[in-house]
């Protein structure tokens, strides 16, 4: 189940930096994030108020931690990744989100001595692999020539952003419902989204308002946000960030079959080749076991290798 979860998960957000990409001249980044997480927030209202309430002695316990999380998550990587891909091309973009899996491993080892086998590291490198074939078009030499812009730091920031979030969802009162703490994030998260929203608004065009713009904002804040975060959330709670980041792989791919389908681009032998890789890495990593210094609940976050016991 926590598999599906994912493909889902990378599926719908796939589908958002294909959305954000084409219309980033017509919806201003902030503004986009801005509305969607709004907007989630309310659909997502009426099947989250009872545990809210029901959890809100917890959530006020604990509320630094969540705004924290969602900081990190629903402010920072939305923010940045279409702040990204204002400039940035989907060659430099989907390659830098590649890295994200790599990212979470490490932090994990930092933070909490968590370690992977070396079957799992070795599905991480095969993933990495096919995803490096992908954005060559199957000509490794192509990466050489890649240039980076400021549009790519962003994306860099981004997927920082989330490979902390990832790493820290563990720590999670374990006493609030999947329902109240996505929501408490998505409040939290357009809360701090307001005052860069109010920026954007007098430094750049407003957006106007159509099918395109109001379909925009509709589908990114059901699909890549509530649904998708729900996703993630409870399968990183079955199977641990580490597991759960090499699924992040799979939006490159997802990116291609979208283009395929939506826009008629030619799928090729190398796209083919790349999969392969990258499901037989996916294959390498989920089947590995972890091994992990925490047990349980963790009470304690040392971002130093020696000693955190739990």
């Amino acid at each position: 189940m926590a598999y599906l979860l994912l493909i889902l998960t990378t599926l719908f957000w796939a589908g958002n930096f294909v959305l954000a990409r084409g219309v980033h001249d017509i919806i201003p980044p902030v503004t986009l994030a801005f509305w969607r997480w709004g907007l989630a927030m309310i659909i997502f209202l009426p099947f989250s108020i009872r545990p809210l309430i029901r959890h809100k002695e917890s959530i006020l316990a604990h509320w630094k931690f969540l705004a924290l999380l969602s900081v990190l998550s629903v402010t920072n990587f939305n923010m940045f990744v279409y702040i990204a891909l204002q400039s940035t091309t989907v060659i430099n973009s989907a390659l830098i989100q590649s890295f994200t899996p790599m990212m979470i491993v490490f932090l994990s080892w930092v933070g909490f001595r968590e370690r992977i086998t070396l079957r799992q590291g070795s599905g991480v490198l095969l993933s990495f692999c096919g995803l490096l074939w992908i954005i060559s078009r199957g000509d490794p030499s192509v990466l050489l020539t890649l240039r980076f812009s400021t549009g790519d730091l962003w994306a860099v920031a981004a997927c920082v952003s989330w490979a902390i979030y990832s790493v820290l969802l563990r720590l999670r009162p374990q006493d609030i419902s999947q329902a109240a703490l996505l929501e408490i994030l998505i409040i939290f998260g357009t809360i701090f989204l307001f005052p860069f929203y109010i920026w954007e608004l007098s430094t750049k065009p407003v957006m106007q308002i159509s099918t395109v713009t109001l379909g925009s904002i509709l589908y990114v804040a059901i699909f890549p946000s509530v649904l998708s975060y729900l996703f993630w959330n409870k399968a990183v709670s079955m199977i641990g960030a580490n597991k759960s980041g090499i699924f992040v792989n799979l939006m490159p791919v997802f990116s291609i079959a979208l283009a395929f389908v939506f826009i008629g681009e030619r799928f090729s032998g190398f796209h083919l080749f790349g999969i392969v890789l990258i499901f037989s890495g996916i294959v390498l990593t989920t089947y590995g076991k972890v091994k992990s210094a925490y047990k349980g609940s963790v009470k304690c976050l040392k971002f130093e290798v020696p000693k955190c016991k739990v």
